[in-house]
């Protein structure tokens, strides 16, 4: 038979992809499910009562779908264009993670790794079964094991030649396919990833706890946040690139060159005033589209609060004290500690 990879190699580089890396799902470990298993046992995952759930099915690709021979794994670059960090600390402006400043990549990618689904189905005459971040598939030790890169000290995937900007997708496949060789780990002695991080979110490498890390605070958890961790979140509104944007090896990353994934300007360094005052209906508005919608406004307003009150610009201190009166106690709380913050 042809190589049953040729025209999907060919087709997904003109999609915007890495070429296809490939994981015999026979031979695939279960180290991964093993460090998953210890993070909930310590309560790591923090409030994602769902990663417990799914536990079982989530330690390996065959337990999701026991026909499943192979795994084809591509990535989509998504380097910035400048310094995801130059907004840090500057008063009157949020930062929302990189990712997150252009239309919602999950909704491209699971077009286009339909389309490429079919070509190989179409060539091995086996099923296939798309998976872009949302199931529960552990995508990164796939990654690492097709040889895309590999789980930095900071748990995400680093790539020699894109650095930390790889979205990823992946294709099971019924089919036996070729293997690519795994990726080695390169973080040498470097800790940059674990020194930066503002709220200590890493207790050892290669270790996270979800419930001290400014992307699950701001995206996943919808409670109060704790306040010694308000502060350190500082004008981060959506989401932390901080562990990313540190690592040496992005010196050899590339701007993304997806023109659907590129960052909007209104979004490099947003009004915080601005963002305040969109109320519900301008939120939906404003971040149609993007991955931002679907924390709802409430959980957004209280992350812009928190940044509010940690500006040190006493002309936002009127936008925190209008919301001590709203109808969600978080946001009413989040006002309260900002309002309080800019009083002092």
């Amino acid at each position: 038979m042809a190589n049953p990879l040729k025209s999907l190699t060919q087709r997904a580089v003109k999609l915007g992809f890495t070429q296809p890396f490939i994981v015999d799902l026979d031979t695939f470990g279960i180290a991964p499910a093993e460090g998953l298993r210890h993070a909930i046992e310590a309560g790591h995952h923090g409030s994602m009562a769902w990663l417990a759930e799914t536990q079982m099915r989530r330690s390996h690709p065959k337990n999701l779908w026991p026909e499943a021979k192979s795994a084809v794994v591509l990535g989509m670059n998504y380097g910035p264009e400048t310094d995801p960090m130059v907004t840090l600390g500057q008063a009157g402006v949020g930062t929302i993670s990189v990712y997150a400043r252009g239309r919602d990549y999950h909704d491209l990618m699971k077009g286009r790794l339909k389309e490429l689904a079919g070509l190989l189905a179409r060539d091995t005459g086996e099923d296939v079964k798309i998976f872009v971040d949302t199931a529960p598939l552990m995508e990164k030790p796939l990654a690492m094991a097709a040889g895309m890169g590999w789980q930095g000290k900071h748990t995400n995937l680093v790539s020699r030649e894109f650095g930390s900007w790889l979205f990823i997708g992946s294709i099971l496949s019924a089919a036996v396919l070729k293997p690519t060789p795994p990726e080695l780990d390169h973080c040498g002695s470097c800790r940059a990833c674990l020194d930066i991080c503002p709220t200590n979110a890493f207790p050892a490498p290669y270790k996270l706890d979800a419930r001290r890390c400014i992307s699950y605070l701001t995206i996943e958890h919808s409670g109060p946040v704790e306040e010694p961790l308000r502060a350190a979140m500082g004008n981060r509104i959506y989401g932390c690139d901080d562990c990313l944007a540190v690592c040496p090896w992005n010196k050899f990353a590339r701007r993304g060159q997806e023109a659907k994934l590129a960052a909007r300007e209104d979004l490099n360094a947003p009004s915080l005033a601005e963002l305040a005052a969109l109320g519900e209906a301008g939120f939906r508005k404003k971040f149609a589209g993007s991955p931002i919608k679907r924390i709802g406004w409430n959980r957004f307003l209280r992350n812009v609060l928190y940044a509010i009150g940690n500006s040190e610009d006493v002309a936002l201190k009127h936008i925190a004290a209008a919301y001590q009166i709203h109808d969600d106690a978080v946001v009413r709380d989040a006002a309260k500690w900002a309002t309080g913050k800019l009083s002092h």
